[in-house]
């Protein structure tokens, strides 16, 4: 495939960094490869994970390729590239030949995070200003956030289709790109091939995963889902185990899926809990009742692991607000000195493993309190070889003990202590699995930490990391001194402790309370001109937010809308330079296509005369509202079509139509979002490569209809 001719024209192709496959990850100056490129005007060729198979793998990812694989960038793919698009309330994405829906499923989670999401995809990266053909994405690598750098070369077929991860946007490459950089840090496409949910959403976030077999699933699962919903997590799920296959119901085994929400909902019979799910592929959803949404009692059936991690390493159980500390150890089993193997299969030398000296104070704050202290622990392990699937994990776990009196030797506790004291913790079932954590309650006082392997002699690195109020850990029998804690500060604290107080008071809240949260808080880019939501504009977001008709929303739903809004305003405040308050017609038209909505002129007019003043120009509040209209109609369009080209009704259908009539505001509400829908042209591929443009059909226009 030829080069497309900007990119010909400017442009040496070819110069390579100087790395050499190696088996740590290479450690590559990006704004030095970057500025080499620029200024040779040359794309880069990243030569540590160079565009060969070497860097697909070596197993059986090359029996699913296609017979002549080919790599090129994505100027020479489309004539309009795009890193990125803001409107990220879709994953957008489609799964390739590698089996990674795990990480797919991590992906859709995080982006319902924007602040995480562009920490992990730095958005100022684009195919026209300081393009060079490399990218660079930052991923949590066993307790450091890592930058991963690429070049963008990527394997396509004969036709010019990307093999692996896809955007239904055919210009859109970020997800490619992202799964590259993944699979580079892994060590190859093939090492993505398996894997779990809770170790990407580890990756993208550095949080702490709880994970919950629903098999045996506790008695409080939704209290558990409630409070994880109502703090910054990311949850994900997984089918039972075996071979990818499509089930009638609409499930598919062996397979990955987002959990993005719950909804308690009051039927005749009494309360019902749904949980809302997210097919990584983006099609092929459940087909039992409530449509999109399962009941717990079908989720619990349907799938054997439920997974929540923490994107602050606060716990579940504490209150929005309060203060963290943690600490962090690396460690090593290693044998024949501290690969002590566990306490009843090698009582002998359990005492050699790694032992931690663990002391929990109350905070000043909870001096009054009697209960006991909320503790989290995290044992990660570490790959033992450069590909993450190259060698097999051990299986691991932590016992805790608690030491009676105050231990101030730095030597390791001898092997009398473990046969004269019981564990007041321990592994039940030692698993094979990267990370295992557990929420203790604790007195305050001094303990003890025991990480190990299943058998002894067993070698790996592992990483220890503690969460509490206050505590200090250090490492007896080492040179190293105690490691105090630091403290954690989310950047969000202030404004979330703001709706914690209110849906503590509130379960769920009405125009009014919303009214004051929307007044309250502050919002950044706009502080010249902060906006003003009325009672009325406050009614009309329930009204496109409320699915129950109950006149309130969940904070599950507000969080939804908080990401919305936060999108909302950073677009706006891009275009409003001058900190106005308000848009122009030019500027409305440069909002929504960055959004992804393309609008003619004489409909951005029609926008500006529906939503705007009499000045012509739209103000945030009212930008915000017509944002969400055009959002629902796309949605309620998606849900009703079923070619994807248009909604046809039948003569039933219609008769009932035209006797329930509208009134006027919706009249023209609907006239103005059927004919933005009209106007929108979104780019899709599938697997034949056809582009297909999804339109509304306005009455009058002809249509195939179908026949009763």
């Amino acid at each position: 495939m030829s080069l497309c001719p900007p990119l010909r024209g400017r442009w040496k192709l070819g110069w390579k960094d100087s790395m050499r496959g190696s088996q740590q990850l290479p450690q590559q100056n990006y704004e030095a490869l970057l500025d080499r490129c620029l200024r040779n005007h040359c794309l880069f060729e990243d030569s540590s994970f160079p565009a060969t198979r070497s860097s697909i793998g070596s197993g059986p990812l090359l029996q699913k390729l296609p017979g002549h694989l080919q790599w090129r960038r994505p100027p020479e793919l489309h004539s309009n590239p795009q890193f990125y698009s803001t409107e990220a309330k879709r994953l957008d994405l489609c799964q390739g030949v590698v089996g990674d829906c795990w990480f797919l499923a991590a992906l859709q989670a995080l982006t319902l995070h924007q602040d995480i999401m562009r920490r992990v995809v730095p958005l100022d990266q684009s195919f026209t200003e300081k393009y060079a053909g490399i990218f660079r994405f930052w991923f949590w690598h066993f307790g450091k956030w890592v930058p991963v750098v690429i070049d963008d070369r990527l394997p396509v077929n004969e036709a010019g289709q990307l093999v692996f991860v896809s955007s239904t946007y055919k210009n859109l490459f970020w997800g490619a790109l992202l799964e590259k950089a993944y699979a580079k840090l892994c060590g190859s496409y093939e090492d993505l091939q398996f894997g779990q949910v809770s170790e990407a959403l580890v990756d993208f976030t550095g949080g702490v995963t709880m994970t919950i077999n629903l098999t045996e699933a506790p008695g409080n699962l939704w209290h558990i889902l409630t409070q994880a919903t109502q703090s910054r997590t990311l949850i994900g799920c997984q089918t039972h185990l075996g071979k990818e296959r499509v089930l009638e119901n609409g499930l598919v085994d062996g397979h990955a899926y987002t959990l993005t929400g719950i909804r308690k909902v009051t039927c005749k019979y009494g309360p019902e809990y749904l949980v809302k799910l997210r097919n990584p592929w983006g099609k092929v959803e459940w087909k039992g009742d409530w449509s999109d949404r399962m009941t717990l009692r079908d989720f619990k059936a349907h799938f054997v692991l439920l997974v929540i991690c923490k994107l602050s390493p606060g716990l579940p159980s504490l209150d929005m607000g309060q203060k963290w500390m943690y600490t962090m150890r690396e460690g090593r089993w290693q044998k024949g000195s501290t690969a002590g193997g566990r306490r009843k299969a090698s009582p002998d030398t359990f005492w050699k493993n790694p032992q931690f000296l663990l002391s929990i104070w109350r905070p000043e704050e909870d001096r009054r309190s009697r209960g006991p202290c909320s503790v989290l622990v995290s044992l990660l392990q570490k790959p033992r070889h450069r590909c993450r699937n190259r060698k097999p994990r051990l299986a691991i776990g932590f016992f805790l003990f608690r030491v009676s009196k105050c231990y101030e030797d730095q030597r390791k506790l001898p092997p009398e202590f473990f046969w004269r004291n019981a564990p007041l913790s321990w592994p039940e079932v030692f698993l094979t699995e990267r990370e295992v954590s557990r929420e203790l309650w604790l007195e305050p006082g001094t303990y003890l930490l025991v990480p190990c392997t299943s058998k002894p002699h067993k070698e790996a690195e592992f990483l220890l990391r503690v969460f509490s109020r206050k505590h200090i850990l250090h490492e007896l029998g080492s040179n190293s001194s105690a490691v105090f804690s630091k403290e954690i500060v989310d950047q969000k604290e202030g404004q979330y402790e703001v709706f914690a107080k209110v849906f503590e008071k509130y379960p769920e809240i009405n125009a009014v309370q919303l009214q004051k949260i929307l007044n309250h808080v502050i919002w950044p880019g706009l502080a010249n001109a902060r906006p003003f939501f009325s009672l009325d504009s406050c009614q009309g977001i329930l009204a496109l937010l409320d699915l129950n008709a109950t006149g309130t929303v969940s904070l599950q739903e507000f969080r939804g809308l908080w990401k919305r809004l936060m999108l909302y305003q950073e677009v706006f405040h891009k275009q409003d330079s001058r900190g106005s308050g308000y848009l122009d017609w030019a500027q409305l038209q440069a909002v929504m296509r960055e959004a992804g909505i393309v609008l003619r002129d004489d409909v951005c007019q029609l926008m500006l005369l529906r939503y705007g003043s009499p000045s012509l120009r739209i103000d945030f509040v009212s930008f915000v509202y017509l944002m969400m209209r055009v959002e629902n109609m796309e949605d309620v369009f998606q849900n009703l079509t079923q070619d994807g080209k248009g909604i046809y009704l039948q003569k039933p259908e219609v008769t009932w139509q035209t006797q329930q009539g509208m009134d006027k505001e919706m009249d023209k509400d609907l006239g103005a979002a059927v004919t933005l829908a009209k106007t929108r042209e979104l780019e899709c591929s599938t697997k034949v490569s056809e582009e297909l443009t999804w339109k509304l059909k306005l009455p009058g226009q002809e249509r195939s209809s179908q026949k009763e």
